[in-house]
C-alpha cells in the first residue's frame, strides 16, 4: 500500500496522537492555566479526527493489523464525538471544584486514541494496545480528583481488576497463537475452519472473558458499581458511552472475523453472560440508593441486551447492537450530565433521595431525567424502546427466543428502580434547595432528553441505514 493512502487510513489515530502530545507539551509550558485552552483545542481535534474517520479510504494497513472498513468508521465518529462531549462536562466541572488540570483533556484524547485502535484491531497485538491505552487513560480519569477518597479507592480497584482481565485476555490470546501460529484474524479463522482444537476453545473463552470485563458485563462487573460511585461524575459518563461502544465493536470483531466458523462454541459463552449480565443488572439494581450505582447496574443490564444481539452472529445482530450502543450512550450520558448539573450546598446530588421533590424547583431537569429513565427502562415510543426493539427482532429472527423472553422478563424488575426515580422526583416532598444548575451540563441533558423524544424519530432514519451498512462489513448473513 503506498504510503498516501497509509496515512489517509490512519488519518483519525494520528490527528490524535499528535494532538495529544502537542497539548501536553503546551500544557506542561504554560501549567493550569492552560486548561481552557487545552480543552478548547482537544475538542477540535476530536471533531477533526471524527471528520477523518468519516473520509478515511476503506482497507487493512500494517499487514492487516489495522483495519479501516464501515464498522469502524461508523464507531470512530461515534466515539469520538461522544468523547467530545465528556470534555464540555468536565472542564466545567472540575473548575467548580477547583479540581480542573490540563490532563483532563489530553487524557481523554489518549483514551479515544485506544478506543479508535481498538475498532480497527486486525489481529491480537493491535487488539491488546487498543485495550491498554484505553484503559490506562481511565484508569488516571477515573482518580483524577486525587484529594478524594472514594475516587483513589475506585481507581485502585479498577486498576488491580484491569491487570487482572488483562492477564487473562493475554492468557486466552497466547493459547489461540499458539495453535493458529498467528495473530491476524484471518489467519485464526483459517485455521479454525480446518479443525477447532480443544486448546482454541480454551484460549478462545479467556479471550471472550477478558472482553466481558472491558464492556462491565456480569460476572466480570466487580469494578463497576464502585468506579461510577467513586469517580467524578464527567468521567463517569464517558466511561459508561464511548468506551463501551469501542469494546462491544472489538468484542463483535474479534469473534466474528476470528472464529465465523466456531460460533456454536462461542454462541453459548455470549449467551450465558449476557444472561448472567441482565439477571444481575435488574436485581442488584434494586437494593441501591446512590443513583450512580444504579446506573452502574442499569449499563450491566443494558450490555446484556447488547451481547444478546451479538450472539446472533448474523448481519441484523451486529446492526441491533450498532443502533443499540449509539442510543444508549445518548441516554446514559444524559443522566449523568443531569447528575452534573445538579448540587445542593457545592455538594453533588447523588442519591435517590436528594432528587426528591426535584419537579418543584427544577422542572426542566426533573422532565428530562423522567424521559431519560423511561428510555433506559424501554418505554415506546422512547430511544431506548426502539434500541431493544432491534435487538429483539435480531434474537427472533435467529430463532433465539428463550433469551429474548429472558430479557423482556428482566426488564419487569429493572422498571421498579427506573419508577422508583420518577416517583420521587414528583410525587416526594423537596429535600432542600439546590443550587442553580451548571449550564453546560444542562444543556447536554437537554439535548439528550431531545434526543430521546422526539428527534430519534427522526435520527433513526439516518442512524439504522448507517448501522445496516456497517453490518455489512464482516459479509454476515
Amino acid at each position: 500500500m503506498m504510503p498516501s493512502n497509509l496515512l489517509q487510513i490512519a488519518a483519525p489515530e494520528l490527528i490524535l496522537a499528535i494532538g495529544a502530545l502537542a497539548l501536553l507539551v503546551l500544557g506542561a509550558f504554560r501549567g493550569n492555566r492552560s486548561t481552557l485552552l487545552v480543552s478548547i483545542l482537544a475538542g477540535l481535534v476530536l471533531i477533526g479526527a471524527a471528520a477523518a474517520a468519516a473520509v478515511a479510504p476503506l482497507g487493512p494497513i500494517f499487514r492487516g493489523g489495522f483495519v479501516s472498513d464501515e464498522v469502524s468508521r461508523f464507531s470512530k465518529v461515534a466515539i469520538y464525538l461522544m468523547s467530545s462531549v465528556a470534555l464540555l462536562l468536565g472542564e466545567r466541572w472540575l473548575n467548580r471544584l477547583r479540581a480542573g488540570q490540563f490532563e483532563y483533556p489530553v487524557l481523554i484524547l489518549l483514551a479515544a486514541l485506544g478506543m479508535g485502535m481498538m475498532v480497527s484491531a486486525g489481529d491480537l497485538i493491535s487488539l491488546y494496545i487498543g485495550v491498554e491505552l484505553q484503559s490506562l487513560a481511565l484508569y488516571v480519569l477515573t482518580a483524577f480528583r486525587r484529594d478524594d477518597g472514594k475516587a483513589s479507592e475506585a481507581a485502585l480497584k479498577y486498576f488491580v481488576l484491569g491487570a487482572l482481565s488483562s492477564g487473562i485476555l493475554l492468557y486466552g490470546a497466547s493459547l489461540i497463537y499458539g495453535f493458529a501460529g498467528s495473530t491476524r484474524f484471518v489467519d485464526i479463522a483459517h485455521a479454525v475452519h480446518t479443525t477447532a482444537a480443544p486448546v482454541v476453545l480454551i484460549g478462545l473463552v479467556f479471550l471472550a472473558c477478558g472482553l466481558a470485563f472491558k464492556v462491565s458485563a456480569a460476572p466480570f462487573h466487580m469494578w463497576t458499581p464502585d468506579v461510577y460511585e467513586g469517580a467524578p461524575t464527567p468521567v463517569v459518563a464517558f466511561i459508561a458511552a464511548a468506551p463501551k461502544l469501542a469494546a462491544m465493536v472489538l468484542f463483535a470483531r474479534a469473534l466474528l472475523e476470528g472464529f465465523p466458523d466456531a460460533i456454536d462454541q462461542w454462541r453459548q459463552v455470549i449467551m450465558t453472560i449476557a444472561l448472567i449480565s441482565m439477571a444481575v443488572g435488574a436485581l442488584a439494581g434494586l437494593v441501591q440508593k446512590n443513583l450512580k450505582r444504579l446506573l452502574a447496574y442499569s449499563s450491566i443490564l443494558n450490555i446484556g441486551y447488547a451481547l444478546m444481539a451479538l450472539s446472533t452472529g448474523t448481519q441484523l445482530g451486529l446492526q441491533a447492537m450498532l443502533v443499540f450502543m449509539v442510543l444508549y450512550m445518548i441516554d446514559s450520558t444524559g443522566a449523568f450530565a443531569t447528575l452534573a448539573a445538579l448540587s445542593r450546598d457545592g455538594k453533588p446530588m447523588e442519591t435517590v433521595g436528594d432528587f426528591a421533590g426535584l419537579s418543584q424547583e427544577r422542572p426542566t431537569l426533573a422532565i428530562v431525567l423522567t424521559v431519560l429513565s423511561l428510555s433506559l427502562l424501554g418505554l415506546p415510543p422512547l430511544s431506548g424502546f426502539w434500541g431493544k426493539f432491534y435487538v429483539f427482532k435480531a434474537a427472533l429472527a435467529a430463532g433465539q427466543w428463550q433469551i429474548a423472553v429472558f430479557g423482556l422478563v428482566a426488564s419487569v424488575p429493572a422498571a421498579f428502580y427506573y419508577l422508583r426515580i420518577i416517583k420521587t422526583m414528583w410525587f416526594d416532598a423537596p429535600a432542600g434547595r439546590t443550587d442553580t444548575p451548571a449550564p453546560d451540563a444542562q444543556a447536554v441533558a437537554v439535548a439528550a432528553g431531545l434526543w430521546s423524544l422526539p428527534l430519534v424519530l427522526v435520527g433513526l432514519a439516518f442512524l439504522d441505514p448507517l448501522a445496516a451498512l456497517a453490518a455489512r462489513a464482516f459479509g454476515l448473513s
